[in-house]
């Protein structure tokens, strides 16, 4: 499976910025997704991930942030919305499988200054 993320870019404090990542060679709903971060100098944390569990986010960014899926179920979004300069990480999508194979995004970039 090959995962490509984009969207990652500069934004304002308060603004808004859609990630995506695109699958090729499975679809999306064999796995468990996710959507991770790491900043400079900090470990990859999770933001959200959608699993037979639910969908969940972290605290940080609950009620700001929104993971989706298409409809084919070959791409994966997080809507980021309210941006904090906290929010600022390189962001990895994810997937999980049944069997415990992993796979990751190469990484996209997000800025958010005042």
């Amino acid at each position: 499976v090959r995962l490509v993320e984009s969207g990652g870019k500069f934004a304002q404090v308060g603004g808004s910025l859609t990630l995506s990542c695109a699958a090729s060679g499975d679809t999306l709903d064999d796995y468990a997704i996710a959507w991770f971060r790491q900043a400079p100098g900090k470990g990859r944390e999770g933001v959200s991930c959608l699993s037979t569990s639910g969908l969940e986010y972290a605290d940080s960014v609950k009620g700001r942030f929104t993971l989706a899926v298409n409809d084919a179920w070959n791409i994966m979004t997080l809507q980021m919305n309210d941006l904090k300069p906290e929010d600022s990480a390189v962001y990895y999508c994810h997937l999980h499988s049944p069997f415990s194979n992993q796979y990751w995004g190469q990484g996209t970039q997000v800025t958010v200054s005042a």
